[in-house]
């Protein structure tokens, strides 16, 4: 069994009970002989260790070592660890691959973006910014994006604002059939605001969003602000109330987690923190002795605190403690080191290494800066906890729409049912504006749970 080389029946035995199982897991019949060659590379690793033998401790042992190298893919790194879950879960059916966290390498094996949030504003400096990203203003215009590049990020405009400004810059040139920016004025913006409406059906924030982008760029980059834009149709602006689970229907989403993931999605809903604030938390951000938690750079580049749940003081501490035991590994691997934001690797050269600065959720595997080059270990990527919320969500028979999002809206939604001031929540939440938090007094019992159906009150005929 440890020689696949070897002409004994049994190995073809083996292999072929081992092909059937992967179909009827759905493993197309291309990746089957892919799958092997990873059960092949585990075993000839292992050479004087039994398949029956292995345990947990030496499958995480391979898997951490795998995920150093730099030259496996994303897609590749999880066929090896979906080849090693189904070989020891359902064909040996060893007792502890039902516990294992396989769930961990998976979800934590996406590398960042070159143009994830976190890392985006200081990927390349503002005058290569012209060959990196694929956009047409880049193309057509490459003076005018760069003055876009400085004139959006000098006053520290958020990332996702930059990416949706130009998105929308892009399709307004796009429209105009590749007119010259300066040529164009208030009538171009209003047709093309209109078609907006009257085409492209979309809702009234979608419409203000590309309004403000192109005035944005009239008045920053072209340097000719918008006049009166004129007439032109604006779709209705319905007022939405956010989607709130009821305690059960929070328990029930909870059962069905397990892992690491479910660290953070408590972590979540106790504090209400958005995604990326929980998936960037580093270990100096928790606070056991007041039990706070900073929330570092969250929107607006502003910093809060939100109190630290009780029944999360333990798991935490664990956490923290295998981040401590991964992050010792990776030192004695040659690597360990972290991104650090704004100018601090420039200010201190070994921070980036020491244990304070790691994240509290780090990824399963090495990955590439992309921003310098260099290996480092990066944060959990958020969409791995968008999929998790959203599958739970359907497993426990929620027909609501659940997202990430909808942990926050609860969090909030549940602490003014409970009693809790407003003005608190507000700071929690980290609104800047009260009116913003005042939405969640719709739900929180003063909507339509707030009074009782006529209905109700109907004596029921004999």
């Amino acid at each position: 069994m440890e020689n696949a080389q070897t002409s004994d029946p049994r190995i073809g035995r083996f292999w072929a009970n081992y092909a059937e199982l992967l179909k009827r897991f759905h493993i197309s019949q291309k990746a089957i002989p892919w799958y092997r060659r990873h059960i092949e590379g585990f075993l000839s690793d292992h050479p004087d260790i039994r398949l029956q033998a292995h345990t947990a401790e030496s499958v995480e042992r391979w898997l951490e070592r795998i995920g150093r190298n730099p030259n496996i893919s994303e897609w590749q790194f999880r066929q090896k660890i979906n080849a090693l879950r189904l070989l020891t879960g359902y064909f040996l059916k060893l007792p502890w691959s039902k516990r294992f966290d396989w769930d961990r390498w998976t979800s934590g094996s996406r590398p960042l973006e070159r143009n994830h949030p976190t890392v985006a504003r200081t990927y390349e400096m503002i005058d290569k910014a012209v060959d990196a990203p694929k956009n047409h203003l880049a193309r057509t215009h490459p003076d005018l994006y760069r003055k876009f590049l400085v004139a959006i990020r000098l006053p520290d405009y958020a990332t996702n604002t930059e990416k949706s400004y130009l998105g929308w810059i892009n399709r307004f040139l796009r429209f105009h059939h590749d007119r010259h920016p300066c040529d164009c004025a208030e009538p171009e913006v209003a047709s093309f605001l209109e078609h907006l409406t009257l085409e492209r059906k979309v809702s009234a924030g979608t419409q203000s969003l590309a309004l403000n982008a192109l005035v944005f760029f009239f008045l920053r980059v072209l340097e000719q602000p918008l006049g009166e834009i004129g007439p032109y149709k604006r779709p209705t602006k319905p007022k939405r109330l956010p989607t709130v689970l009821s305690p059960q229907e929070i328990n029930s989403v909870f059962s069905h987690l397990s892992g690491v993931n479910r660290l953070m999605i408590h972590l979540m809903y106790g504090t209400g923190m958005r995604v990326m604030e929980c998936v960037r938390l580093r270990l100096l951000d928790l606070d056991f002795e007041y039990r706070q938690i900073i929330v570092r750079a969250s929107k607006g580049n502003k910093d809060r605190s939100v109190p630290m749940p009780e029944v999360l003081i333990n798991p935490l501490k664990g956490q923290i403690q295998q981040a401590e035991e991964q992050h010792s590994r990776d030192l004695a691997a040659g690597f360990g080191s972290v991104y650090l934001p704004d100018a601090l690797s420039r200010k201190f050269p070994q921070a980036d290494k020491e244990l304070r600065w790691q994240y509290l959720f780090p990824a399963s595997r090495i990955a590439q800066d992309p921003r310098t080059g260099e290996l480092r270990r990066h944060h959990l990527h958020q969409s791995v906890i968008q999929k998790t919320i959203k599958q739970a969500a359907e497993a426990a028979g929620i027909r609501k729409r659940v997202t990430s999002h909808t942990l926050r809206h609860s969090f909030a939604t549940h602490l003014l049912e409970s009693g809790s001031d407003i003005r608190t929540v507000q700071e929690l939440l980290g609104h800047a504006d009260v009116s913003t938090t005042m939405i969640y007094t719709h739900v929180a019992g003063l909507g339509g749970q707030g009074a009782k159906s006529p209905l109700d009150r109907l004596q029921p005929r004999a």
